[in-house]
């Protein structure tokens, strides 16, 4: 009996210590599963390469929130239009399915069409005015905040380059120079009608299918930075780069209302610190870069020509007048021109 007894309470006694050692896994386990849990992934969209100033600049931003937050967040760029073009990841951000993404200024315009503002031609004199502006608080928070309705946020926005005219036929000096050629422009009717005053025939048209289309004859040529020329290798059906400087639309970070609005005001001030100083690495970045696709273009046969714009400034402030439709447009307007002197 005492045998059998003592036999049952080594048994117990094993059985006890298993269930503890059971309990400490699971806790251990649970720890784990917490840690993770506590960190809240923020997908961002973004429709260029990694090699690019602003995904470089995201990434930098990530590891900066993410570190000053204690792990509380945790940002996720992916790149090369993966979550999908910009048109379709401004939707994903108004549902809440992807945290933020970077669009093209111009899309913005179809939320309220004041954004048109910094998207006109010659609007900004320097990349320096584009950035003093558009992220001063006191020219723009009621236009970016004026989105809120629509599920999303404009928290900041990064330069986008200087668009300029390329082409397979000859430089451009001059309006006349420009007669003829069909050069493919974003697609917008304000674009189009840009071209047109500056001499040439807008074509609207995905930036995907430029280098077949002037390689075909369909264009003969297109308007963009001297990186997305380089890279996408347009300098091999379009020679003649010629710097009229008639764009700079800048590009802006968006976020889902309901999660930027969620987070605390400490949280907040850190990503828009951080966001700045992202800001700033990346128009730094965006120079070396522009000069290194500029001298690599050089080495595949482009010829790049300065310009006299004062001709072609002429030649679109029809269209200027013509789009600032509402007196908050031509407020901001003003600003903007006020903001250069």
């Amino acid at each position: 009996m005492r045998k059998t007894m003592k036999f049952f309470m080594l048994f117990v006694s094993a059985l006890l210590l298993l269930v503890i050692i059971s309990a400490c896994g699971d806790n251990t386990e649970t720890s784990g599963e917490g840690s993770s849990s506590s960190s809240e992934l923020l997908k961002v969209a973004f429709n260029q390469p990694e090699n690019h100033p602003q995904f470089k600049a995201m990434e930098s931003f990530g590891e900066k929130f993410n570190e000053l937050t204690d792990g509380k967040y945790e940002i996720e760029v992916s790149p090369n239009a993966l979550l999908g073009e910009q048109r379709e990841t401004i939707e994903l951000v108004q549902s809440g399915t992807i945290a933020m993404s970077i669009v093209g200024g111009s899309l913005m315009e179809n939320f309220n069409e004041d954004f048109a503002v910094f998207n006109l031609p010659y609007v900004f004199d320097s990349k320096e005015h584009q950035m003093a502006v558009v992220n001063d608080q006191e020219i723009v928070s009621d236009l970016y905040s004026s989105v809120e309705d629509e599920g999303m946020t404009v928290v900041g926005a990064f330069h986008g380059g200087v668009r300029n005219v390329y082409n397979n036929e000859r430089p451009v000096n001059t309006p006349e120079d420009m007669e003829g050629l069909k050069i493919r422009v974003m697609e917008s009717d304000t674009n189009v009608q840009m071209l047109e005053l500056m001499g040439g025939i807008g074509t609207p048209m995905g930036q995907g299918e430029v280098y077949t289309a002037i390689q075909s004859g369909v264009l003969e040529g297109g308007e963009n930075n001297e990186l997305i020329y380089n890279d996408l290798k347009h300098v091999e059906v379009a020679p003649y780069y010629s710097y009229t400087q008639h764009l700079m639309v800048p590009d802006y970070l968006i976020i889902n209302s309901d999660l930027f609005n969620g987070m605390s005001d400490e949280h907040k001030e850190i990503f828009m610190d951080e966001l700045s100083a992202a800001i700033d690495m990346e128009v730094k970045q965006f120079d070396e870069d522009v000069q290194a696709a500029k001298e690599a273009a050089e080495a595949e046969g482009a010829e790049f020509n300065d310009v006299d714009i004062s001709v072609f400034q002429s030649e679109v402030e029809p269209l200027i007048q013509e789009k600032l439709t509402s007196d908050t447009a031509q407020e901001l307007y003003e600003k903007v021109r006020e903001a250069a002197e």
